[in-house]
């Protein structure tokens, strides 16, 4: 996991929101709502009605700020006060191979049923799940500090209820996100889209935090250019 930002997607998620959101304009319909708020759409302007949302963001960015600055933003450490919230954590050699056969990544997974939660449940346990709990799957070995920060930050965002981590938003983000074809977008219903959205968003958030972390640690110029260079500088 040494090229922080190596085999992490969130790179085109900026890409995926502008589509999603032109995909919105054509919509009908004028209001959506999520768990924490409510976005209506008028023929001048868009308003988002997400004060609990907002409220939820801020309550998370101060959160992790706190921990980061008592743990030195230590992976270790990290993942004690994860495992100390009760949320699995697994150790696995050759995790990265064994994730990407299911189209995930080492870090922080969502809530998983079916074929995917029996193949999680399998290497995680040697158990087989219909389905399985948020957790924690990574390699054996020095886990990249950056790497954990963005998946301990959407990890916690999930924690303190803000939405885009339910199981069906996350499947349909996944099946978007891997669709070339967009055929999966246009089968979407309004209201999944405002969901994915919410899932695209999460993930920038995490984004962001890193990226102004980096900037007050030492290695921050690499990560920058690595950004600019990949095109992350647009997220």
């Amino acid at each position: 996991m040494s090229n922080i930002f190596k085999d992490i997607k969130y790179f085109f998620l900026s890409l995926r929101e502008r589509h999603l959101l032109n995909s919105l304009k054509n919509t009908t319909k004028r209001s959506f709502s999520s768990k924490t708020g409510k976005t209506v759409y008028g023929n001048g302007a868009d308003l988002s009605l997400q004060s609990e949302t907002l409220k939820l963001i801020e309550q998370v960015k101060e959160g992790v700020s706190s921990i980061v600055k008592r743990t030195n933003c230590d992976p270790d450490l990290l993942l004690s006060y994860i495992k100390a919230a009760k949320t699995p954590v697994y150790r696995i050699e050759k995790a990265d191979k064994y994730l990407n056969l299911i189209k995930e990544e080492e870090g922080f997974i969502c809530e998983k049923e079916g074929f995917d939660a029996l193949f999680l449940s399998f290497i995680t346990e040697r158990q087989f799940k219909l389905k399985t709990p948020p957790m924690f799957v990574l390699g054996v070995g020095d886990i990249d500090k950056f790497y954990m920060l963005h998946n301990f930050y959407r990890w916690y965002s999930m924690k303190t209820g803000l939405p885009g981590f339910e199981y069906e938003v996350q499947k349909k983000f996944k099946s978007s996100l891997f669709d070339k074809s967009n055929t999966e977008m246009k089968n979407l219903s309004m209201e999944d889209i405002i969901a994915i959205k919410e899932a695209v968003s999460r993930d920038q958030e995490a984004t962001d935090f890193v990226l102004q972390y980096t900037k007050h640690t030492d290695g921050s110029k690499n990560v920058m250019e690595k950004l600019k260079t990949e095109g992350g500088a647009n997220i």
